[in-house]
């Protein structure tokens, strides 16, 4: 059983030695470095596969994603019709919901006012409410939000989420079009934790914010650890600027790396994070994917299948 490393961008070498500690058994050969024959591959690791490649591989079984999410695959307007996995891995996991907790405790307790007074050497102290009286919203209640809600519950705040589908939730969950408006109106700091689709893109623009509570003194605020492409940047640095949001942090952007120029630098109250909220770790993204491939040799399902008509 041959397995392929097909990627755009990342560090092949330190992917392709975890692999051989992981499984020394099991071939591995990477596209455009090594030759092959396609008919002799039956698994793929991917992250952004260019266009076409997955097509020619006639005996291919799945295909595993090596990040979170899954649009440079579903980019691939000719993919071939065997099984597309999701990444969905504890320490991916838990890495989110560190980035996360930081991100709503740095606006809520005041970090970037407070950094700002020590750069001026001034000893001032703001008034600062319990954290029962901000409303935390995620938006896109999967894997990762459902690992956040009990670690900010615990904390105190009130937490809520949105789904585009019913389903069972241990907090108020709304769903679909028509629970949106109610979700963002009870929403002070809004956890963006949503898939890119054609649904979803541009979804975090100025309509969007225009509806968030924000009854907090220091809501509303803007989290985005989903994908650049959900956010419309000018109006988010319109806000930011306005003071319609009183701060954001966004981990990813529509370019990447952003630019040395982009107005997003100088925005106010914003914290901006290279696309590192959740990064893939190696050593523990290849265990999980043995694990799946020796299951499905051994005749069980494949977890995390991508549905290909949500695209996600």
């Amino acid at each position: 059983m041959t397995t392929l490393l097909l990627s755009t961008g990342w560090h092949q070498d330190e992917w392709l030695a975890n692999w051989r500690a992981t499984a020394p058994d099991r071939p591995i050969l990477r596209h455009g470095q090594d030759d092959y024959d396609p008919a002799a591959i039956d698994y793929v690791l991917t992250w952004k596969p260019p266009a076409g490649v997955l097509r020619t591989l006639p005996n291919l079984k799945a295909v595993f994603n090596l990040g979170a999410g899954v649009d440079g695959l579903m980019a691939d307007p000719d993919l071939p019709p065997v099984p597309l996995v999701r990444l969905v891995d504890d320490d991916m996991t838990y890495r989110m919901g560190e980035w996360v907790i930081l991100q709503v405790l740095t606006h809520f307790r005041q970090a970037l006012a407070y950094l700002d007074v020590q750069r001026k050497h001034e000893w001032r102290e703001f008034e600062q409410p319990a954290a029962n009286a901000a409303r935390v919203g995620l938006m896109g209640y999967g894997t990762l939000a459902r690992h956040c809600a009990p670690i900010l519950l615990s904390l105190g705040f009130t937490v809520h989420g949105w789904s585009r589908s019913q389903r069972p939730s241990d907090i108020t969950l709304y769903y679909g079009a028509e629970g949106l408006d109610a979700f963002l109106k009870r929403t002070d700091i809004l956890v963006c934790l949503l898939p890119l689709t054609e649904d979803t893109r541009g979804i975090l623009d100025a309509g969007l914010i225009a509806r968030l509570g924000g009854e907090s003194p220091l809501g509303p605020v803007l989290i985005n650890a989903g994908r650049g492409g959900l956010q419309t940047e000018a109006d988010i640095l319109a806000a930011l600027r306005s003071g319609a949001l009183k701060g954001a942090s966004l981990d990813v952007f529509n370019e990447e790396p952003l630019p040395a120029d982009d107005p997003m630098w100088d925005a106010p109250n914003l914290v901006i994070t290279p696309h590192v909220a959740a990064v893939s770790d190696p050593t523990s993204t290849l265990r999980n994917i043995v694990r799946q491939i020796e299951a499905f040799e051994r005749g069980e399902p494949l977890r995390n299948v991508v549905d290909t008509i949500r695209g996600y």
